[in-house]
Formats: structure tokens, C-alpha cells, sequence
């Protein structure tokens, strides 16, 4: 079984997640798309979740709010949130949880929100959906929501359509929407994809102060280790479904242990030193129907032994963070390999 990383001392964790796996039964077999993934987020803490396409990111995500697509399923472990479990609830008293105890921020606000629709109506029936106001009430609350998210004049703009607010606008929009019920954890997949560099800082800055300021704990999924370092408190790096590498976001990316993600930081480019080829991680990720036995990543790794391709090895204790690595292992760690003038094999930058 695989080790997790606990949130902040001393606090119960906003969502705990324990041995979680989704499986998608096919008429060639099952397809294992999330396999024994745990982990804790704390109140007020970002927790980004990076990775490859593929990797399992935002699937992590949609089976923490029970968004998976048909036949797709959690087939084992189990999801608590504020201490409750929460994955093995019936239909209908696990849907009053999302908005009210959930939110969601998808990566294309538009396909958030209803064009037919001003944004302040949307938001007023969230907010009147989720908590015990009237419609006045309820648009005093828009109003304060657009202008914590920085709308400027939202008593001019909260009767506006979405395709009237630019693309960072509409994203703010979206994020005062997943805030409207007060949701003690927030889902952000891909927040900032879609937008360009200065604003993505905006809204990225919006995200990490209204999740301090409200306590809310939020799971931040993306592909940039730029956008980790700029938000996250903590990172999980996942491949192939599995959690690979969790940690302080400073010791991740400063010290990565896991060799993927030493890939992952050596493919970055650099301010300080022009480089000829940027390093790039052999191979790709497997299909989900030939994941190899093992460690996923051994086909790619520039260590892989044959004790890598026999046996999985759980999270374990690396540097400050823990890596699922057999390089780690206290007892008999795996030993580095050489190249022919005897040189740890490395990856490049």
C-alpha cells in the first residue's frame, strides 16, 4: 500500500483521500486509471497536483466529486471530507455536497457558464440554491463576490452577459461562482490555461489570497511546475495513475527525488544559461491498457534495475519529501547507475 503525506500538523485535513482507485471496465479488460492514490489537504492550504497529460490528474479530481465518466467508477479506497466519508454516499445526498461543501473551477470558463444567462443571475441562484437567502440578500452577496475577485464596478457588470467580460474576467467570474456557497475545499483544474501570462499572475494571486483568507483548502491540477511554484504550498506529482512524489513545494522542485520528477524540473529552461537542446524524458507515458509491471516509469527511468520492473515500491522517506522510489528504500536502497567512466547517470539541464 502506498504511504501518504499528511497536511499541516495539528489540523484535521479538509479532504483526506486513502488508497483510491478508479477503474473503467472494458470488453478487453480493466483499464486502471487512478491506482492507490492517498493523500491529505489542509484548511487553507493549495495542494498542486502535476503531472503529465495522462497522468491522472484531473481524474483524481472528478472522483473526488463523483464527475466520472460511465463505465468508470471508484473501485476501492475512499474520500473524506471534513472527517466524513463522502465517496460511498447514494446520488442524491452526495449532489448537495458540490457548490455547497465542493467547488469546482474548470479549466474553459464558458463552459462554466450559461450564455443564456447574466452572471449575476448564475451566481444568485448558486447562492440561493446553497444557502438561506432571499433574492436581495442574495445579490448583495454577488455584488461582494464579484468585487473580491477584483470585477471592477460589478454593480455595472453584475447584469452582464458572459460574453461580454474578457477571457480573465470571465475566469474571475468562474471562481466567484465555486466561492458563492463558501465550499470548505475547492477543485481547480487547469484555472489558468486558456489565459495569457499577466493575467494568469492576476488570477493565480486572486486564487492563493481568497483560499488564505477563507480558509478553504484548494487542489490545484496543471501540467506547469511554473504555476505550482508561484501558488502551491505543497505538490503531488503523479504518472500513469499513481502518486509518485509528494512534498513541500520548495523541496520538490529544488531537490526532486524521484527520477521523473528530476526529469520533469532538468526539461525546464533556464534564465541563466542558454542551452543548445533542452533535456527531454525518453519514451511516453503508457497506455493504460499496458502499464508496466513495477515501477510505471522503469521503461523511462536512466536507473531502472530488475528489481524495478518486479515490484511496485510505495511513497517512501526522501529528503524532505517522499518518493515512490526504490532509490529510497532504508533498508536496501537501490544503487545508482554508471555510465562507462563511472558517473551517476543524471538528468541534464
Amino acid at each position: 500500500m502506498a504511504g501518504h503525506e499528511p497536511g499541516t500538523a495539528g489540523q484535521e485535513p479538509v479532504l483526506s483521500v486513502r488508497h483510491l482507485r478508479v477503474e473503467f471496465p472494458t470488453r478487453h479488460g480493466t483499464l486502471v486509471a487512478l491506482d492507490d492514490v492517498s493523500f491529505d489537504i489542509a484548511p487553507g492550504e493549495v495542494l498542486g497536483v502535476v503531472g503529465e497529460s495522462g497522468a491522472g490528474k484531473s481524474m483524481t479530481g472528478n472522483a473526488v466529486i463523483r464527475l466520472l465518466e460511465p463505465p468508470g467508477h471508484i473501485a476501492a479506497g475512499e474520500v473524506r471530507l471534513s472527517g466524513k466519508r463522502i465517496d460511498d454516499l447514494p446520488e442524491e445526498r452526495f449532489v448537495p455536497l458540490r457548490g455547497r461543501h465542493i467547488g469546482m473551477i474548470f479549466q474553459d470558463p464558458l463552459t462554466s457558464l450559461n450564455p443564456l444567462f447574466s452572471v449575476g443571475d448564475q451566481l444568485i441562484e448558486t447562492i440561493r440554491a446553497h444557502l438561506p437567502m432571499n433574492e436581495r440578500e442574495a445579490r448583495e452577496e454577488a455584488l461582494k463576490l464579484l468585487r473580491e475577485v477584483g470585477i471592477p464596478a460589478p454593480e455595472n457588470r453584475i447584469d452582464s452577459y458572459p460574453h461580454q467580460f474578457s477571457g480573465g474576467m470571465r475566469q474571475r467570474v468562474v471562481i466567484a461562482l465555486a466561492l458563492a456557497a463558501r465550499p470548505e475545499f475547492i477543485i481547480a483544474d487547469e484555472p489558468t490555461t486558456a489565459l495569457d501570462v499577466s493575467v494568469q499572475a492576476q488570477i493565480l494571486a486572486l486564487l492563493k489570497r481568497l483560499c488564505a483568507d477563507h480558509g478553504t483548502a484548494v487542489m490545484l491540477v496543471t501540467h506547469d511546475m511554473g504555476v505550482i511554484a508561484e501558488t502551491a504550498d505543497r505538490v503531488a506529482v503523479m504518472y500513469a495513475g499513481r502518486l509518485i512524489e509528494i512534498g513541500p513545494v520548495d523541496e520538490v522542485i529544488r531537490h526532486p527525488q524521484h527520477p521523473y520528477t528530476k526529469g520533469l524540473m532538468a526539461s525546464i529552461p533556464g534564465i541563466a544559461k542558454r542551452l543548445d537542446r533542452l533535456y527531454q524524458i525518453e519514451g511516453a507515458m503508457p497506455r493504460l491498457a499496458a502499464i508496466p509491471s513495477g515501477c510505471a516509469f522503469n521503461p523511462r527511468c536512466p536507473h531502472a534495475q530488475q528489481r524495478c520492473r518486479d515490484e511496485r515500491p510505495d511513497l517512501l522517506p526522501a529528503g524532505g519529501s517522499r518518493a515512490a522510489c526504490w532509490l529510497h528504500d532504508p533498508v536496501d536502497p537501490l544503487p545508482p547507475r554508471q555510465d562507462a567512466e563511472g558517473e551517476e547517470v543524471s538528468h541534464g539541464r
